[in-house]
């Protein structure tokens, strides 16, 4: 059995402010079990009590895990004056205190796994969980089979730091440009953009496509989101605590 304030059920599911919740439940729109909530200190049992807003139902849920298709121009870095991922988020999400689990560049496109949970960030990050990151990728010019070699077995980058070995799948490989996916277990700053600059090759377009086993919805517009199902949270490297 947890029992917890019912303001905090309700602002840590993001449905508003402290302040808010207090209003609410004097003007009757917040029931416990069908009866009009006392006050907010309240306290409720989060598996057995039924908590509504307006007649809506709020679930505790500890932590809330979301993918997004970040489009260009956008920031991962909540500090930044520009346009960020928590920017974009709307309603309910925007209260939850939600940051990216890794960063993608401004000019990078793709899978961003927004959360609140940091364990899990932790295990989406460290290269010694080995959870794979893939990402579409447009150079400019031929990559030859030699540069592609040394790409994967352990690169050093221009500032004398060694990536840990990659996979890189060929698509189209032609005088004037080359495509593929790569496969990283890291994420050091810049690091695709990095790594073929040290074997003289500009990336022209990246987009991360996933993350571990989970890949970026295909039904999911530039700037959309939404919560990752059953499915993608069994294979997540999640907190149990």
């Amino acid at each position: 059995m947890q029992k917890i304030r019912v303001d905090k059920l309700i602002s840590g599911m993001g449905f508003g402010s402290r302040k808010d919740i207090s209003h609410w439940i004097k003007s009757g729109r917040i029931t416990i079990n069908g009866e009009k909530a006392l006050s907010a200190s309240q306290k409720i049992d989060i598996d057995l009590d039924q908590v509504k807003l307006d007649g809506e139902r709020i679930v505790y849920q500890k932590y809330t895990y979301i993918m997004m298709n970040k489009p260009t121009g956008v920031v991962c870095s909540t500090d930044s004056k520009d346009t960020n991922v928590i920017d974009i988020l709307e309603g309910r999400y925007k209260y939850i205190n939600l940051f990216p689990a890794g960063r993608l560049d401004k000019d990078t496109e793709g899978f961003v796994l927004l959360t609140n949970d940091g364990k899990m960030a932790h295990n989406i990050l460290s290269p010694k969980k080995h959870v794979k990151k893939k990402y579409y990728v447009e150079i400019d010019g031929t990559l030859k089979d030699e540069e592609k070699s040394k790409i994967e077995n352990e690169i050093v980058l221009e500032d004398g730091d060694q990536c840990l070995p990659c996979f890189i799948e060929i698509l189209e490989n032609n005088e004037h440009s080359c495509k593929l996916f790569i496969t990283i277990e890291e994420g050091k700053y810049h690091q695709i953009k990095r790594m073929f600059k040290a074997v003289s090759r500009e990336v022209v377009y990246l987009k991360r496509i996933s993350i571990g086993e989970i890949i970026l919805d295909d039904n999911l517009e530039k700037g959309e989101y939404r919560e990752l199902n059953p499915e993608e949270l069994r294979v997540l490297p999640i907190s149990n605590d």
